[in-house]
């Protein structure tokens, strides 16, 4: 792409009321990388995500997709150029996952157009990318959340955007759902050439999924780098305000951020 990069975030800003949430974040983030947003609870991770995606404008900075200003494009090309995951997406009652990701058609459409044989075609490519066609008729609510949250991406897929944007992907599921959900990112990556910002809450999966990372605390960007990078005691131990260790994962050499316990007050007599 000529050097440009997919996502260009410029001295963003953004409060809520008196209290300034985004703290001039700047960041870029390249063609086919996975960046993980890492950080505390209220750091503003989610927030600068709804800045990109363009649910939220910022009070002042410059959010550019592929060199173009967000805040130039229509809702209808900002959706073609962006794909947001929500962490809790709402379930619509009685939809079958083919009806939900159908939606994700939704910006290549004319105003009261018809999906066409080529955008079902998309669809059930979306829906295998994700291994989720195999309930394509069934209700989406009677899916597990693992399902449920592959349906969505499906639907993301289905937008056929360049960027994907994610907010803590593997939130309430258990381990094999977890690697199960990033492995199929990395693979959609791969396959679709996609663009992968992610909000995540696990340091370590981050770590071994994201090309690079961004440990932001307070509103602004501590750190950005690789993980190995980013993820060290005194970055972590400073951004999350706890005493962590950090060890390096036997198989593929990323940083595994372990908590460290406190010891335990000696017991006192009655």
């Amino acid at each position: 792409m000529n050097g440009v990069a997919a996502l260009s975030v410029t001295d963003v800003r953004l409060a809520y009321g008196v209290t300034e949430v985004l703290k001039g974040i700047s960041l870029e983030v390249r063609h086919g990388e996975m960046l993980g947003l890492v950080g505390p609870n209220g750091a503003g991770k989610s927030t600068l995500l709804n800045v990109v995606s363009g649910v939220l404008r910022p009070a002042s900075g410059q959010v550019c997709v592929d060199g173009e200003a967000l805040n130039e494009l229509s809702t209808k090309e900002r959706a073609r150029r962006v794909a947001v995951v929500a962490q809790n997406p709402a379930v619509p009652p009685g939809f079958s996952s083919l009806d939900v990701v159908l939606m994700g058609r939704n910006p290549h459409l004319g105003l009261l157009q018809w999906e066409s044989s080529t955008d079902i075609d998309v669809c059930k490519r979306a829906m295998e990318l994700t291994g989720t066609w195999e309930f394509a008729e069934r209700p989406v609510a009677s899916l597990s959340g693992g399902e449920r949250q592959r349906v969505f991406i499906a639907r993301a897929l289905a937008q056929q955007t360049d960027l994907l944007l994610l907010d803590e992907p593997t939130a309430h599921l258990d381990i094999g759902y977890q690697a199960t959900m990033l492995d199929m990112v990395s693979t959609i990556r791969n396959e679709a050439g996609v663009t992968v910002v992610a909000a995540m809450h696990d340091l370590s999966l981050a770590a071994q999924y994201c090309d690079r990372i961004a440990a932001l605390h307070n509103g602004v960007v501590v750190a950005l780098g690789t993980p190995t990078e980013v993820l060290t005691e005194a970055v972590v131990s400073a951004a999350f305000g706890a005493e962590v260790t950090v060890i390096t994962h036997p198989d593929d050499g990323t940083p595994v951020v372990l908590p460290r316990r406190k010891k335990a007050l000696p017991k006192t007599e009655d």
